[in-house]
Order: structure tokens, then C-alpha cells, then sequence
């Protein structure tokens, strides 16, 4: 059986730099256009990831430097679905994967992030794009609409914000883009930006960070006293591993932490 970690295809590029798994879709004739098979790629290296101690990032972006991601291929005879009876698409299952990940998922969105590619980019946790990206919702102008990407990025973008984008279909600009905090941040130089940005989440606790990201995901639907009731035990379960232990100790000691990470 082929290791999700390694076993790259001619549509996704697989790659572990360090503590980092990039992910890169390279369909670039394509303008990095989402196939099935990337799309279940995505969620197979994603799922691995959670495993492995050694990974503490996930980079998703596209190859080249026109395209993110442009969406469906609506050049395939199934873009959208490849068996009308599952009732779990593949965007849909990857967006789940996404949601339940652990490991902070960070885009790097290299060019032009529409329809689906919006999807890509609202899954992932912080995201920082190329001065020149363009993002848009243009499913309406081919007879659809952005179903699946709302469930991810109707929490991300003002109402009446996003109705704009949905309706008309019409693209934004990446200084709309970061005014609507859609990303982190837009810069000339996208892979300076984003190596900073890694590298102030790299040194941090790698064990606040995965129990954090579980908080963070299931309070986001909690009504007041039911995320109150939660956090309240998972602020005891933080104290109890090795990270904190040391954390407190390193800045007892005024020394840099050294992490253990379980």
C-alpha cells in the first residue's frame, strides 16, 4: 500500500521540508484545477499528517504563479461528482478532513483562488497570498452556485460580503481579499511571508497547538455555556502534558523552551 506521505502523483506534489508537509497541486495547464484525484490526495496526506509527530504545518498552494487553484475542471465530464449515488463528495470529504485536522493547515496562495480553490483557501487555518492573487465565486456564471464552499467560508467573510461574491460572481482583489480577512496577510514576496509566518508558529508548543486547534474547532458551534463547560476541562488537560511542564519551567528558568511535543 502506498504511504499517503509519499506517494505523490503526477497531480500532487507531496513533500516534507523539515517539520512541514507541502502539498502542492500541480496541474498548472490546468490553472491547478481541482480533479477527484487531488482532491482525495489532499485528504489522504492530510489524515496521515495527524499522526505523525514529526509534522508540525501543513502548506496547501498551488504550482507556478498564476493559479491557487481555479476550481472544478469543468473541462471533465464529471466535475463535480463521480457517482451521483454517494451521498460524500470528494471536496466535501476533504473539507471535513480539513476541519478535523489537528495540524495547522496553512495556504499559500501563489495566484488566482476561485470557486472550489475559495474552499481550499477557507479550510485551512491561516493563509497568506501574492500580491497579484485575485479571488472569486464565479460558479453563478456557469449555472451553479458555491454550495459546499459556504459551509467553510460563511464564517470567514461578512454577510453581505460574501452574498456579493456568491450573486455576482465577480472576483476581489488580494488587498479586498486581506480588508475582508480572508487571509492573514499579501505580500510582494509570498514565500518570505510565509516562511515568517511559519516560523513564528514552529517554535511554539506542539502540543498547545494540537489540543488548541481542537478547541478552537468544536467551540465554534457551542452556545456560551456548553464551550464554557468544555473549556473549563480542557484548560486542566492542557496543564497536564510534557510542553506545559517545560513551558513553565523554561520561563521560570529564562531560558528557551525545549519541546517535547506529546
Amino acid at each position: 500500500m502506498n504511504n499517503p506521505l509519499t506517494a505523490a502523483s503526477t497531480e500532487l506534489g507531496i513533500e516534507q521540508r523539515g517539520p512541514v508537509l507541502w502539498l502542492t497541486i500541480t496541474r498548472e495547464d490546468r490553472r491547478n484545477a481541482m480533479s477527484h484525484g487531488v482532491l482525495a490526495g489532499l485528504a489522504q496526506a492530510i489524515t496521515a499528517a495527524q499522526g505523525r509527530r514529526d509534522i508540525r504545518a501543513v502548506v496547501i498552494t498551488g504550482a507556478g504563479s498564476k493559479a491557487f487553484c481555479s476550481g472544478a475542471d469543468l473541462q471533465s465530464a464529471q466535475a463535480f461528482t463521480t457517482d451521483y449515488s454517494e451521498p460524500h463528495g470528494h471536496l466535501a470529504q476533504l473539507l471535513r478532513v480539513a476541519r478535523a485536522s489537528t495540524v495547522p493547515l496553512v495556504a499559500r496562495v501563489n495566484g488566482a483562488c476561485m470557486a472550489g480553490g475559495m474552499g481550499l483557501l477557507a479550510m485551512c487555518d491561516m493563509a497568506v497570498a501574492a500580491s497579484h492573487a485575485v479571488f472569486g465565486l464565479p460558479e453563478v456564471k456557469v449555472g451553479v452556485f458555491p454550495a459546499q464552499v459556504l459551509s467553510v467560508l460563511q464564517h470567514l467573510i461578512p454577510r453581505r460580503r460574501l452574498a456579493e461574491m456568491c450573486l455576482t460572481g465577480e472576483p476581489i482583489s488580494s488587498a479586498q481579499a486581506l480588508a475582508y480577512e480572508l487571509v492573514n496577510y499579501v505580500d510582494d514576496d509570498v514565500d518570505a511571508r510565509l516562511q515568517w509566518l511559519l516560523g513564528r508558529l514552529l517554535d511554539k508548543s506542539p502540543a498547545a497547538l494540537r489540543r488548541g486547534l481542537y478547541t478552537m474547532k468544536k467551540i465554534e458551534a457551542m452556545a456560551f455555556e456548553e464551550s464554557m463547560a468544555f473549556t473549563e476541562s480542557q484548560i486542566a488537560l492542557f496543564t497536564l502534558t510534557d510542553d506545559a511542564r517545560e513551558g513553565q519551567q523554561a520561563f521560570q528558568q529564562k531560558r528557551a523552551p525545549n519541546w517535547a511535543g506529546p
